[in-house]
């Protein structure tokens, strides 16, 4: 029988700017106050734990503190070109410039900043995580990233059974 462990709420919220593409357009630069929820299914463990919540929130806040404050950048952006020049970010779309220090910004290998990437990378992150620390009762992951209030985009996916439970 499968079970469902759920973490959200206090630490699980990151403030970030971004700037989505749509066609061959970009929004402006402009931000939110992301929430973040983790589910996770699995059989119980010997001492009848899906997995720790504890644990699991950990994991989870310290991934929302990589992203908090800082510029979320699509380095696979069809249009959104972005160069690194020394101590900075240089940032050309639609017409626009941006210079960002490097610190302020963090680059993710994704296509667009949309709520649907940001929760598929952060699942991804979060079952290699859960992978290396020896979880092999998970079945499956669901992430979701709340961008503004009733707006949320969820990404799930299978752990799989894989040999040393390695990334597919």
């Amino acid at each position: 029988m499968k079970r469902k462990v759920t973490v959200e709420g206090e630490g699980l919220r990151f403030s970030a700017a971004h700037m989505t593409t749509i066609g061959d357009k970009a929004e402006p630069l402009h931000g939110h106050n992301y929430r973040v929820t983790v589910s996770l299914e699995g059989d119980l463990t010997a001492d009848s734990w899906v997995f720790d919540f504890v644990a699991l929130r950990r994991l989870a806040r310290r991934l929302c503190a990589e992203l908090d404050h800082r510029f979320l950048l699509q380095r696979e952006s069809r249009i959104l070109q972005a160069k690194e020049h020394g101590d900075e970010w240089e940032i050309t779309v639609a017409g626009r410039r941006y210079v960002f220090p490097k610190p302020d910004v963090v680059p993710l290998p994704i296509d667009n900043v949309t709520a649907e990437r940001l929760a598929e990378w952060l699942s991804g992150r979060l079952k290699d995580e859960l992978r290396a620390a020896g979880a092999r009762n998970l079945t499956s992951i669901s992430v979701g990233v709340e961008e503004a209030p009733g707006q949320a985009a969820w990404h799930s996916e299978e752990f799989g059974q894989l040999p040393g439970y390695g990334r597919t």
